[in-house]
């Protein structure tokens, strides 16, 4: 399809304090989280191991051999937590559901003990006057799964869908919002090809077939939703679409730019709302000697209707076709959250694509501060795929933080963040994008993956040893935005 990626560039826009007041009243307001970051209790209550359970096991895998054994044991202290969440003003909290502690082994009878801690998580939301917002599948496959073949292997789709059947018959009542998957590029791809991420296999092709597996599990997800749901529901996916832009004008780094939108967006946005996968990424593909596993059949069921798209959105690389000695060339991208995937080093015959650097400040995930690229990702999505509301599932910023003398965080980088990206989204909405809603990432401090609990992300801080939660000033800020937001 012919995309809007060279209207993408939009300039930044000046933060403005009273960035609130520029939203309509109805306008979502929310924060985010996973189940392996925060809850804990990795083996209480019948719950077994997921993928991330024996990744975070590999020496090497995870910074200082941290796991999520105990995280921020959120599922002994949920009541309270949802109580912080409640006194930040939010309208909606985003969590995960734990496949492996609803269905151990990922096949089978539902777990009572398991499932019951989320009926009391969405009674507890809702009694609080809190919208509960579940993501299906936030990367913790059971690892039982993954060795039977993972999200590299059909089956897996199928049991996706039946997971998803067995939470909308114990949550269906009470919960009208339905992500079906968080960001399957990681999945697919930090998954199974750079392993970098849990399952950590290295096989481009197997992760390939993941993508397309995924993405068959979201279409099979969403028709047993629907067809099971005792109320009208709204359900959707969630990506973390790339924001690519060439380095200069040169047609070698357009043509870059292009690949790495293609295997970062594209190849999940088109077969979902076009229900056809892009031609420029299968030619690609092909001359790398890879097909998707497509069957008959298989695009109509992943193009469901989609009631919402959600966007994650972190930062902006700019990509260049044009080697340079010692450059790094990246076939995953240069950030776990940020959505690239496209060529590998120009000595395996594939083009050139390196990220070229641009000097904006960074955080401490070494990723560039670039608020004007969600207004133009949010613009662009808007245009290419029309008709599909838009929210902003997660969006936010590491930053070392710590508690002063007082015990405050005063997180001035992170409050800044905000206040320019949640401009960056009324930007984009006064350019005409149906932006309907946005989620901080994170809640709290919590296990970030590969980066264990180095990396702080929260709005609100977590003291490991003793799980005292401290509301940071980012998260007062955010509290109060939303009162403005509501004054009108």
């Amino acid at each position: 399809m012919t995309t809007s990626l060279d209207r993408s560039s939009a300039s930044a826009p000046e933060p403005r304090s009273d960035a609130g007041s520029r939203f309509p009243v109805d306008f979502l307001w929310g924060v985010a989280t996973s189940a392996y970051q925060i809850e804990g209790a990795a083996s209480e209550d019948g719950r077994t191991a997921s993928i991330w359970d024996t990744f975070s096991r590999v020496p090497g895998a995870v910074h200082n051999g941290d796991n999520g054994d105990v995280a921020c044991d959120h599922y002994h202290r949920m009541p309270e937590d949802v109580d912080l969440i409640a006194g930040l003003g939010v309208d909606s909290y985003r969590f995960s559901l734990s496949w492996p502690r609803i269905q151990p082994g990922g096949r089978g009878a539902v777990n009572q003990r398991g499932i019951a801690f989320y009926d009391r998580l969405v009674d507890r939301l809702l009694e609080r006057d809190v919208l509960p917002w579940v993501t299906l599948y936030h990367w913790d496959l059971p690892q039982e799964l993954e060795d039977a073949g993972g999200w590299p292997a059909r089956d897996t789709a199928y049991r996706f869908a039946d997971f998803a059947e067995i939470a909308m018959n114990r949550l269906g009542d009470r919960v009208r919002w339905w992500t079906t998957l968080n960001e399957p590029w990681c999945s697919a791809v930090l998954g199974y090809d750079t392993g970098r991420h849990a399952p950590g296999r290295q096989d481009f092709g197997d992760s390939m077939a993941a993508v397309h597996h995924l993405l068959l599990g979201h279409g099979l997800a969403a028709q047993r939703l629907r067809e099971t749901a005792p109320e009208p529901i709204q359900v959707g996916i969630t990506l973390n679409t790339t924001h690519a832009l060439p380095a200069t004008d040169a047609d070698a780094d357009r043509a870059a730019a292009r690949r790495a939108d293609g295997f970062g967006t594209r190849i999940y946005t088109d077969p979902l709302v076009l229900g056809s996968y892009p031609t420029d990424v299968v030619d690609e593909l092909a001359a790398r000697g890879v097909r998707l596993p497509v069957q008959h059949g298989d695009l109509s069921v992943i193009a469901q209707p989609l009631d919402f798209l959600g966007v994650n959105y972190y930062t902006t690389h700019y990509f260049s076709g044009s080697p340079e000695e010692d450059a790094e060339a990246s076939a995953e991208g240069p950030a776990e959250s940020s959505g690239e995937g496209s060529g590998e080093q120009a000595a395996d015959g594939v083009a050139l694509t390196r990220v070229v650097p641009q000097g904006y400040p960074v955080t401490a995930m070494d990723w560039e501060i670039t608020p004007f690229g969600l207004t133009g990702m949010l613009t662009r999505l808007g245009a290419d795929y029309p008709g599909v509301p838009l929210y902003v599932t997660e969006n936010g910023a590491a930053f070392d933080d710590r508690p002063d003398q007082d015990g405050e965080v005063e997180d001035a980088d992170r409050t800044a963040y905000f206040a320019e990206h949640i401009e960056a989204v009324a930007a984009a909405r006064d350019a005409g994008a149906d932006v309907r809603g946005y989620f901080a990432w994170s809640l709290m401090d919590n296990f970030e993956w590969g980066y264990g609990y180095d990396k702080r992300f929260g709005i609100v801080h977590v003291d490991y040893p003793t799980q005292k939660r401290t509301v940071k000033q980012s998260g007062r800020w955010f509290r109060d935005n939303i009162r403005r937001n509501r004054q009108g």
